[in-house]
């Protein structure tokens, strides 16, 4: 029997959709928008536009059928491809040392790994130190821990002029479920502003450091962007169906 590409693409799109299984809902995240369509492609779009809670592998199998997403432009290792020029509204000012709540949308449980990290974006590389790591994440034999749905991180030193200007960082918060090879990325837009603590002394800046979180559970690497767990491949190779 054969079937056409839309149909294909729908399924393909909606065996994403029941995959849909964490987000960031609080501080504003970055949402899908015209500038992610423009680069990642109608079917990528509205797959999250639809459900923004979706992993990379399964962005990748709909992609991969689409003659309109560039995925160098596109880029979902970084946010999962939703784009800082749809999200002009949601970019926030923080400053050092500020201690910042936030609400993560646990969907679904899958165990692995997550952190939340300040990523620099043309790098798409970890900034310092991990803000917050979790080694057993979201586990699906038990509850999750309140600390895994909500929290709060501490905005560190030394980003001023890195992050001085929005668009040139974002905290995102990284999910890497290896049981099932799902992953799941969420970020927020910011920027540094001025005034913060004033009593603590200037510290040097901060530089792009290997993926090694020191955080909660020092003995224990916990993958900090996609590059870490493996290389992002240009063309997109078929990934497990989604449970």
């Amino acid at each position: 029997m054969q079937y056409s590409s839309f149909v294909l693409a729908a399924a393909a799109g909606l065996i994403t959709n029941v995959a849909g299984h964490g987000f960031l809902s609080s501080p504003p995240p970055r949402l899908a928008g015209d500038a992610m369509k423009a680069v990642c492609g109608n079917q990528v779009f509205s797959n999250q536009a639809s459900d923004n809670g979706g992993n990379i592998q399964g962005m990748l199998q709909v992609a991969k059928s689409q003659k309109d997403f560039d995925p160098v432009k596109c880029n979902v290792f970084l946010c999962k491809g939703f784009q800082f020029a749809d999200n002009q509204k949601n970019i926030q000012t923080f400053t050092a040392g500020q201690v910042v709540p936030y609400k993560f949308d646990i969907r679904a449980p899958h165990t692995g790994t997550a952190n939340i990290s300040v990523v620099d974006t043309a790098t798409n590389s970890v900034i310092g130190e991990p803000l917050l790591t979790f080694d057993n994440f979201a586990d699906n034999s038990k509850t999750a821990s309140e600390d895994q749905k909500s929290g709060t991180f501490t905005i560190p030193t030394g980003l001023e002029s890195k992050c001085g200007t929005a668009g040139n960082c974002v905290i995102q918060h990284f999910w890497d479920a290896r049981s099932i090879d799902q992953t799941y990325e969420s970020c927020i837009d910011f920027q540094m502003g001025g005034g913060g603590g004033g009593a603590a002394a200037p510290a040097p800046a901060v530089t792009p450091a290997a993926a090694v979180p020191a955080g909660n559970t020092p003995a224990k690497a916990v993958p900090t962007t996609l590059a870490t767990v493996k290389k992002a491949a240009a063309t997109p190779a078929p990934q497990s169906d989604c449970t």
